[in-house]
């Protein structure tokens, strides 16, 4: 005899395991909000009953299918390092018709979804992951993670041009946290800066290095947290040791990976 699905009935004690539509995101075959929809049109059974509903918590000894055939176990949280390129979207779809980076990753590489955003004209380190905790949790503002970004303006700054960002400035009513700034070197009618925040706003260096005076015509972040760009070349990703992983995020895991395996870029589609 199958066993009944569980109920999606409220209960005063806090449900166990997790909603369905987690699952099978965590199975890499759908994001949450795809499988909601799968869920909706009635494609998604549990120990063998069809379920319309994704107000559903399901455990490992629920057996679930999609479309008749078995869920896969999930796979452990895992996370990239990808160099973006200047030149794509950080976004799954353009509406203009841009390239993304979804255009340009590898084509072995499994569902992901990316930490925070580049835009369009920023390069460097974004990190990718195939899991939505460790997105939130990465991107989450009390986490603080430290982001620096190599920097280049027109123009010629002193060190002291850049205390108004180390104390912290307000841009049309909009006050950003005090950034660490170093002045590098100038180069010709440009100049270099080490610029490292802590929260990531839109467009956060660049507003603010206008607002004293300064336009930024090269963008690139060097690290996010604990995680280097190094010396990955653009369009090249690699994956972190999931021992790294966990003991940076606090996560349980499988067993490590020992040796991160890094892929090289893919021609783009046209």
């Amino acid at each position: 005899m199958s066993r009944k699905p569980p109920s999606d009935k409220p209960d005063r004690d806090a449900p166990q395991g997790d909603r369905i539509a987690k699952v099978i995101a965590r199975a890499g075959l759908a994001s949450r909000r795809e499988a909601e929809r799968m869920i909706e049109a009635g494609r998604v059974a549990v120990n063998g009953t069809v379920i319309t509903r994704a107000a559903l918590n399901v455990t490992d000894k629920d057996r679930i299918t999609v479309d008749g055939k078995p869920l896969d176990a999930p796979e452990p949280p895992r996370l990239w390092l990808y160099h973006k390129p200047a030149g794509l979207m950080t976004t799954t779809r353009d509406p203009e018709g841009r390239p993304t980076i979804f255009d340009a990753l590898p084509e072995d590489l499994p569902r992901v979804m990316t930490v925070g955003r580049l835009d369009l004209s920023s390069e460097g380190l974004l990190l990718l992951t195939n899991d939505g905790a460790v997105k939130r949790r990465l991107e989450l503002p009390a986490t603080g993670w430290l982001r620096r970004y190599r920097v280049r303006m027109k123009g010629r700054p002193s060190d002291a041009s850049f205390d108004p960002l180390r104390e912290g400035i307000t841009i049309d009513g909009e006050t950003f946290q005090p950034m660490i700034v170093s002045l590098d070197r100038q180069q010709g009618a440009n100049a270099w800066a080490t610029v490292a925040i802590r929260e990531g706003r839109n467009r956060e260096i660049r507003r603010a290095m206008e607002a004293i005076g300064f336009t930024v015509n090269r963008l690139i972040r060097t690290s996010y947290g604990p995680f280097q760009l190094g010396n990955l070349k653009p369009g090249e990703v690699q994956e972190v040791r999931q021992r790294v992983v966990r003991d940076q995020l606090g996560l349980d895991g499988e067993k490590p990976q020992d040796t991160p395996r890094r892929t090289p870029q893919r021609k783009r589609r046209r």
